[in-house]
């Protein structure tokens, strides 16, 4: 299975190269997008990991071209911890996933993993209240119109609406906004986000009735489901 990788700093290449090649994944990389472009035409690929900065044009220049070359391919970027804006436009560039630099080898892994098995078959739409997540797309939308939302924010809702309606515990949610952003999040941060992610989704956001608090635990989507039409 190819992995196409396009990435300019040699260590990090060869890093994730031994890395992929234990798990069974061949990768082949580049590190400009005209040569990112040119091997995606006349090579089958089953995944691709970008980089945001690159010698010549960018990781959001090769995304556009692979979704013109292969657009069920899942795509990944590769973004500074602190580069919330090319993660959030990546995502909006068709990206399905983003890893933070420095890679922490099993997270990264299991992350393409994942990519790898949602490929397999467009992910279910989820859908809570008014409230839309596409995953294949990474879209949310609210009683029809579109949410922006950061990827911290994204990251929130899509694990709450994942649990389909059950419980998620504080700690839950910071680890996954953890493996996300390769930082810890404190509760304090978390409860930033959690203010955040009710202004863009709630009618009344001092008032909740889609993303809940469950008193001392965690919190929970309202009748979060797949939507089945």
């Amino acid at each position: 299975m190819n992995v196409l990788l396009v990435e300019d700093d040699p260590t990090i290449v060869e890093a994730l190269s031994r890395l992929l090649d234990a798990e069974g994944l061949r990768v082949m990389a580049c590190a400009r997008q005209a040569e990112a472009v040119e091997l995606a035409g006349r090579e089958s690929f089953a995944i691709a990991l970008l980089d945001v900065t690159l010698p010549e044009g960018s990781g959001f220049g090769v995304c556009a071209a692979l979704r013109a070359i292969s657009p069920e391919m899942p795509i990944i970027f590769l973004t500074a911890s602190d580069d919330e804006y090319s993660t959030v436009a990546g995502l909006e560039a068709g990206a399905v996933d983003y890893i933070a630099k420095p890679f922490r080898p099993r997270e990264l892994t299991s992350r393409i993993r994942a990519a790898l098995r949602r490929s397999a078959g467009a992910a279910p739409v989820l859908r809570a209240g008014d409230v839309e997540l596409d995953p294949t797309r990474a879209t949310c939308t609210k009683a029809g119109s579109d949410v922006v939302l950061s990827a911290m924010e994204y990251r929130l809702l899509l694990v709450l609406m994942q649990a389909h309606g059950r419980l998620v515990t504080r700690e839950g949610l910071r680890d996954a906004i953890w493996d996300s952003a390769g930082e810890y999040v404190e509760d304090n941060t978390l409860n930033v986000y959690v203010r955040r992610l009710r202004e863009k989704i709630e009618d009344v956001p001092s008032d909740p009735r889609v993303l809940l608090t469950v008193r001392g635990l965690g919190y929970k989507m309202a009748d979060a489901k797949e939507r089945t039409s």
